[in-house]
């Protein structure tokens, strides 16, 4: 089994190869980079797809600046809308599976319960719309069995930017920082997921359980909660301020509620996911 795995300079793309790496599976990965293979390229595709006779895609790649994608509308689209077209049309033409990363931002945050697969999508800004068109393409174009879409939320890892790095980057330079709190969501921690789509890959029940899915760690919080339990893990000393999104704009509007209910992937996969305060705490004792 030959997996190509897209966007392996992220932050999931990192966990993924991680555990690859550690781990003994029977399965060969390929790991790509934009600048090995540019999924905007449907001719390269077809040749590293023939070439290394992939099976399964687990499209990592992405354009994730949410607040510059409204004023980069063409590149943001360019990579998680044409892209995925792309990673589709070569899942047709060669017979694979997808697995495909998206995101919460496909929701609007007016619901004030957690969200299930089913329920509407209403994205608010250029980033969550791009995201959004791609699995309906997805959906549109691949059979059931053929593909996952997995939902996902807060990012985080020990590898490249992310909001837990930030908060630790600031609490050494300021005594005092603001942060919202009414934009509430489920942190995630990059190596969980990570573990969880190896798990899925290697049950005998992937072939059989395509279709979206919701995945981030157990529990909910607001970014300003999220910030306190970074430096009370972390013994960090700082003053912390809760502040509304009103005080604080920025060019993309946000989500104020995307809490994901994850009992699909539970119950379908028989899958334990840990909470995120002990996920924000292995991540915090490996960095």
């Amino acid at each position: 089994m030959n997996i190509l795995v897209t966007g392996a300079g992220g932050q999931l793309g990192y966990e993924l190869k991680k555990i690859a790496t550690e781990s003994n599976n029977t399965y060969k990965f390929h790991f790509t980079t934009r600048q090995t293979l540019d999924i905007t390229n449907i001719d390269a595709l077809k040749v590293y797809c023939s070439t290394y006779d992939i099976n399964i895609i687990i499209n990592t790649a992405a354009y994730t600046a949410v607040d510059r994608a409204e004023t980069n509308v063409e590149q943001c689209n360019l990579i998680n809308y044409e892209g995925v077209k792309n990673l589709v049309l070569i899942c047709q033409s060669f017979g694979l599976h997808l697995i495909h990363i998206s995101t919460d931002y496909v929701f609007d945050g007016r619901q004030v319960i957690p969200y299930k697969e089913t329920d509407i999508c209403n994205p608010l800004g250029v980033y969550g719309s791009s995201k959004y068109k791609a699995e309906k393409f997805i959906i549109a174009n691949l059979n059931a069995l053929h593909f996952y879409i997995i939902r996902t939320s807060w990012l985080y890892s020990t590898h490249g930017s992310n909001f837990v790095k930030t908060m630790l980057h600031l609490a050494n330079e300021r005594d005092t920082i603001s942060v919202v709190h009414d934009q509430i969501g489920c942190p995630t921690y990059a190596y969980d997921l990570a573990q969880a789509i190896f798990y899925i890959i290697h049950t005998d029940k992937f072939t059989h359980n395509g279709g979206i899915y919701h995945f981030s760690n157990e529990g909910f919080c607001s970014w300003y909660e999220f910030a306190k339990e970074i430096f009370r893990i972390s013994n960090k000393k700082i003053n912390v301020l809760p502040i509304s999104s009103a005080q604080y704009p920025t060019l993309a509007q946000r989500p104020s509620y995307t809490v994901f209910d994850k009992s699909k992937f539970k119950h379908t996969f028989a899958y334990n996911i840990r909470i995120w305060q002990e996920a924000l705490q292995k991540m915090l004792e490996i960095l």
